[in-house]
């Protein structure tokens, strides 16, 4: 049993390296949802993440199983607490405990580096939540100084995209004015507990949302011809980064310039309903297999060049119980008996978007400015599971949605 077991992961492992070993220089994330009856046990996990060159694991949970598995393997781990967590860890001695059982047990055979604590908490417009979420922080924070851990784990919180009032053009970045005061007082702890800033994106929805105006290898960081920041002159050829400077953008606004942003949720749907425009295995191999190019190349973005790209590709597995569209069960880079859902097709003479100039000129030729979008009203995250995402990204829509499909409008003029 174990010998064809040894097989079958060997078998997975190289077919997989020959598309990626070769241009994996720099570090991948990967997200490891669980929301599935079916999936690899996690000592079968271990073979996969290594096979696609990830580093980096993003749990929603600390399940300990998990973390017990990737014991000795040097990849390194954010553990989740859920938002039904919040309200308990505001007690200090609480989420000393936590900390204590989910983290410190664990070190430092397996590298826990962060840990999250509530997943796009504030776009739920839910008061309880959104009180709770920096005590809830600061608590934990506490529990890790207190065992002397607080150099090797930080603490952080992951927020979507709409927390963002405006995205485009990137320059005008700026957060809901309804959420400032609540995010000046995270962003603070960030930048007093050296913990980075996440955000989950996702152009998908953006292109679900209208494809008849956004244009598909905009989003699939596929060569285009990009368009340009009237405000700073910088060149963009994909849509992920100019929500990461509109992001930047926003926190520079606020005073936050020099805090990092980390990208904790991106990727594509290789299945939809009919209703989910884009969502085939093609598409999720562009997207997917460009932006782990992209990533090993170890460039930034137009307004940060010099800055790596720290992203976790969301996910490694389909998981076949997560409620809501077709597509929820079928973002995986692997089905659940561990075989690929799609060849990523990466080598290494690929023409990938997103590594050319950050001028306003493409071929010689001055590109048009970005236009003014139109005053629209904003929206939120409408649901969450405790160790998922997956209404989560429901959110896409009102002015980050509109804003992303007016960055690429006129692509096609």
């Amino acid at each position: 049993m174990e010998f064809h077991r040894f097989l079958f992961y060997a078998s997975i492992i190289l077919s997989i390296s020959v598309y990626l070993f070769p241009i994996m220089a720099n570090s991948m994330g990967i997200n490891y949802g669980q929301i599935a009856d079916n999936l690899p046990s996690p000592e079968d996990v271990v073979p996969i993440v290594k096979s696609i060159g990830a580093t980096k694991v993003k749990l929603y949970d600390a399940d300990p199983k998990v973390l017990k598995a990737f014991a000795n393997t040097s990849v390194e781990f954010i553990v989740g607490l859920g938002n039904e967590y919040l309200d308990k860890m505001r007690d200090p001695a609480k989420a000393q405990a936590w900390v204590k059982q989910n983290v410190q047990s664990h070190l430092p055979a397996t590298k826990i580096t962060c840990i999250f604590v509530g997943n796009e908490v504030l776009t739920f417009n839910d008061t309880s939540l959104s009180n709770s979420l920096l005590p809830a922080m600061q608590s934990v924070h506490t529990a890790l100084v207190n065992l002397g851990l607080d150099k090797q784990v930080t603490v952080t919180t992951a927020h979507s995209l709409s927390i963002l009032e405006t995205s485009y053009p990137p320059s005008s970045g700026a957060f809901r004015e309804d959420l400032v005061d609540c995010l000046s007082e995270t962003l603070s702890f960030h930048q007093k507990t050296g913990s980075p800033f996440l955000i989950n994106a996702y152009p998908f929805f953006a292109y679900k949302g209208n494809p008849k105006q956004v244009q598909l290898d905009f989003v699939l960081f596929q060569p285009n011809q990009g368009v340009i920041d009237p405000a700073t002159n910088l060149h963009y050829d994909n849509m992920l980064y100019a929500q990461i400077d509109a992001v930047y953008n926003a926190l520079a606004s606020l005073g936050y310039k020099k805090l990092p942003v980390h990208i904790s949720e991106t990727g594509w749907p290789s299945k939809g309903d009919e209703d989910e425009v884009g969502a085939t295995p093609d598409n999720a191999k562009k997207y997917n297999g460009n932006l782990i190019k992209l990533m090993s190349k170890k460039t930034g973005t137009p307004m940060r060049p010099n800055s790596d790209l720290n992203i976790y590709v969301f996910a490694l597995f389909n998981e076949n119980m997560k409620p809501g569209p077709t597509s929820e069960r079928n973002y995986g880079l692997f089905k659940p008996d561990g075989t690929p859902a799609y060849s990523l097709g990466i080598s290494s003479t690929s023409n990938v978007a997103g590594s050319n100039t950050t001028t306003g000129e493409t071929n010689g030729k001055p590109l048009s400015p970005i236009p003014t979008p139109p005053s629209t009203p904003t929206s939120s995250s409408t649901g969450y599971l405790s160790i998922s995402p997956a209404t989560g990204r429901y959110e896409f829509v009102g002015t980050v949605l509109l804003a992303s499909l007016i960055l690429t409008k006129m692509l096609l003029w």
